[in-house]
C-alpha cells in the first residue's frame, strides 16, 4: 500500500485510482458532506426524503444514468459509476436506490430496449433529473422473480393494457415514466407506462423498518395503456 488509506477504505482501493477518478470521488463526496449529511437524520427519521429537488441536483452533478452514451449522458466508465454510488451510498442506501434506479434500472432499460422516440423523449430529461423513472419488478407474491409474476400485458386494439401490482417500487409514487414487467405463461418482458394514466394508483410505503430515506410504492395497474419496449426480448423459463 502506499500512502495512508482512508479510514474507512479498509483495503486501501483508493490506491489503485487515477487522478481523473480521484477527482470525481472528491466532487460526490463533497457534494455529499454538504447537500445530503447534514440532512440524512432528518429525512431517516420522517421517513421522507425531497426525492425530486434532489434529482434536479443529482442531475446537475452528473450522476443520472452516468454511465451510459448520448442522450445528455455523461458515458462514463463503471469505475467511475461506481465510484459515484459509493460516496452516496456512504451516506444512506436510499438516496443510492433514488440515483441507481434512475440510471441503472428505469434509464438503462430504455437506452437498450427503447425505441428512438422512447430515448428521445425520457433520457435527456432523466439525466437532468427532471423526470423521474421507476422499475416495476417487485410483487408481493413473487419477490423479485420474473418467473412467478402475476403482472400481465394483454393487447386492446393496437394498444397494450397491464393488469397487476408491485411493491417495493423505489420512486414508484412520484415517478414519470415506469419500466413495468409483465409476464405470459412461458416468459416475461418490460413495458412502459406513463405517469396520470388511468387505472394506476400508487401509494408511498410509511413505516419501514429500513430505505426510510427513499420514496417506496405500492403501485397498482387496472387497464392501464402502455407501450412494449420494442427491442426487448421475451425472457425464456
Amino acid at each position: 500500500m502506499t500512502g495512508r488509506a482512508f479510514p474507512l477504505d479498509l483495503l486501501d482501493l483508493d490506491a489503485d485510482l487515477s487522478d481523473e477518478n480521484r477527482l470525481l470521488r472528491d466532487t460526490v463526496r463533497k457534494f455529499a458532506d454538504d447537500r445530503l449529511r447534514p440532512h440524512i437524520r432528518d429525512w431517516f427519521e420522517d421517513g421522507s426524503l425531497p426525492a425530486r429537488d434532489l434529482a434536479l441536483e443529482f442531475g446537475a452533478l452528473g450522476v443520472l444514468g452516468m454511465h451510459l452514451t448520448g442522450y445528455g449522458c455523461a458515458g462514463a466508465s463503471a469505475t467511475q459509476y461506481g465510484i459515484a454510488c459509493t460516496e452516496i451510498e456512504a451516506v444512506d442506501s436510499g438516496l443510492r436506490s433514488l440515483v441507481s434506479v434512475q440510471g441503472s434500472l428505469a434509464m438503462f432499460a430504455i437506452h437498450a430496449f427503447g425505441s428512438e422516440e422512447h430515448k428521445q423523449r425520457w433520457l435527456p430529461e432523466m439525466a437532468k433529473g427532471g423526470a423521474l423513472g421507476c422499475f416495476g419488478l417487485t410483487e408481493a407474491d413473487s419477490g423479485s422473480d420474473p418467473g412467478s409474476m402475476r403482472t400481465r400485458a394483454t393487447r386492446d386494439g393496437t394498444d397494450w393494457v397491464l393488469h397487476g401490482a408491485k411493491m417495493w417500487i423505489t420512486n414508484g409514487s412520484i415517478a414519470d415514466v415506469a419500466v413495468v414487467w409483465r409476464a405470459r405463461p412461458t416468459a416475461s418482458a418490460a413495458s412502459w407506462s406513463r405517469r396520470g394514466r388511468p387505472g394506476s394508483p400508487r401509494r408511498t410505503s410509511t413505516n419501514k423498518l429500513s430505505l426510510r430515506a427513499s420514496v417506496t410504492a405500492r403501485c397498482r395497474w387496472t387497464r392501464s395503456a402502455c407501450r412494449p419496449l420494442p427491442s426487448c426480448r421475451w425472457l425464456a423459463d
